[in-house]
């Protein structure tokens, strides 16, 4: 059997089985035991267990579940609605401050969770009926809150980062410092449109008032005095020092990436206890319960993309298919193009996790030998799928926004991603021309490789 059509087997088989509805992690081991059961020595079978663990027996996925239990710790507390209630403080003087504190409070919140969703659900349930209440449109509140959790998956500490370092063999700390100058990128240019359209929807009920019509609550003034700004700091600091300081932990060699992560869930843990009183076993039950549900699908879905990865691998897929792509001489940018492309293709239907963890065999080797930074290409490629978070079909933060507020169609939350996937656009095409936006501090922190 020729190996084109080895490859497009391997294809259409893990196109029809993931169509077929079911569960990711295992459509990925079925196509990989099928696979060595009719193409590989019979031997292989008896190693399935033992391929699995020696790919998941890495210190660096170890730090996986130690980072979804301090989001869940932060998530499952009232921290969110306390950070964006205090930065909504500070900012509402500021022309589109309330869409501002949304999209601050994400980024702060992602940075300590680490994770899209949970960022989404925090921020989103005080977020968007604060937005709604002060006028704002359902569709640019729901579309705020969707993009500014996409920041979970950019800034550190990030899980999908973590595996792209495994994938790529890449620095983790160098990536981690890589994801801040884009994420701060990204919070400015949401931050902008917010000033933007908020000043657009305070100048048309404006005109609506004006010609008779029906007060918006955009119009009301709103006043905090100073001592209410002071009264909010003291439940978000205790979490922003937990940010600085696990930071500082990781990036000035004082601590490992897993032993950072173990770290911050003991101080989240601590945190919430002496904050909001959350320590009995009944208040920890759910949050103990949320981290192994999800730490045990994210590992089942890692384990079965790598064994996906490791059949792929031997039965020359990837290598063919990456020397087919160098084969076709495209130029250096055309090259980075068409993968990107493949990118957000693969978007439309899996999650972060698995694109990774079955291209990274195919499209890094060519992305090298064309000279791109690996560690560059990983934030680029983290942005696109980033993008898939909150584009249609599957687009998992508008269907949290949708559970958190059922009552928005889901064609105002489609249309108020819009916007936003054209600012992570134009962030990508930024770092396409100034790459030191993403190496820069990188290089600054830890040297030139």
């Amino acid at each position: 059997m020729s190996d084109l059509t080895m490859g497009v087997m391997y294809g259409v088989a893990t196109l029809l089985i993931m169509f077929s509805g079911m569960p990711i992690a295992f459509a990925l081991g079925t196509v990989a035991v099928t696979f060595m059961y009719f193409f590989m020595p019979a031997s292989s079978l008896d190693t399935v267990t033992q391929n699995v663990y020696e790919e998941m027996a890495s210190i660096t996925l170890l730090s996986i579940p130690l980072f979804i239990l301090k989001g869940a710790a932060i998530g499952k507390s009232p921290a969110g609605k306390d950070l964006y209630s205090a930065i909504h403080a500070w900012l509402h003087k500021v022309p589109g401050g309330l869409g501002i504190a949304n999209v601050f409070a994400s980024a702060l919140f992602a940075a300590m969770a680490g994770s899209s969703p949970a960022t989404c659900s925090a921020i989103g349930a005080a977020g968007i009926p604060e937005m709604r209440r002060r006028g704002y449109s359902p569709g640019f509140a729901a579309g705020i809150i969707a993009a500014g959790g996409t920041l979970g998956i950019l800034l550190p500490p990030s899980i999908t980062m973590i595996l792209y370092a495994v994938a790529s063999e890449q620095s983790l700390g160098r990536l981690f410092l890589a994801g801040i100058g884009p994420g701060l990128l990204l919070v400015g240019l949401f931050s902008g449109y917010a000033v933007y359209r908020a000043r657009k929807e305070y100048r048309m009920a404006l005109a609506l008032h004006q010609d008779g019509g029906v007060k918006s609550a955009y119009l009301d003034d709103e006043n905090f005095t100073f001592a209410q700004k002071v009264e909010m700091l003291p439940r978000v600091l205790p979490f922003l020092v937990l940010l600085t300081g696990v930071m500082i932990a990781l990036y000035g060699g004082f601590a490992t990436p897993s032993e950072t992560a173990g770290l911050g869930a003991l101080l989240a843990l601590v945190l919430i206890a002496v904050v909001y009183k959350v320590w009995r076993p009944k208040d920890l039950s759910p949050l103990l319960m949320s981290t192994i549900r999800e730490s045990t699908m994210l590992l089942m879905i890692i384990g079965m993309s790598l064994l996906y990865s490791y059949v792929m691998s031997y039965l020359q897929i990837s290598q063919n298919a990456a020397a087919w792509v160098v084969g076709l001489h495209l130029s250096k940018w055309l090259l980075l193009l068409v993968i990107l492309l493949m990118v957000v293709v693969f978007g439309f239907f899996l999650p972060p996790v698995s694109i990774i963890l079955m291209t990274a065999p195919i499209i890094l080797p060519p992305l090298k030998a064309a000279g791109f930074d690996l560690i560059w290409f990983g934030v680029v490629m983290t942005i696109v799928m980033e993008m898939g978070l909150i584009h249609p079909p599957v687009g998992l933060n508008i269907f949290v926004i949708k559970n958190i507020a059922p009552d928005i169609p889901l064609k105002d939350v489609v249309w108020g991603v819009m916007p936003f996937l054209g600012l992570m656009f134009i962030a990508v095409l930024l770092l396409c021309i100034f790459p030191g936006i993403a190496t820069g501090l990188p290089d600054f922190s830890m040297g030139n490789r």
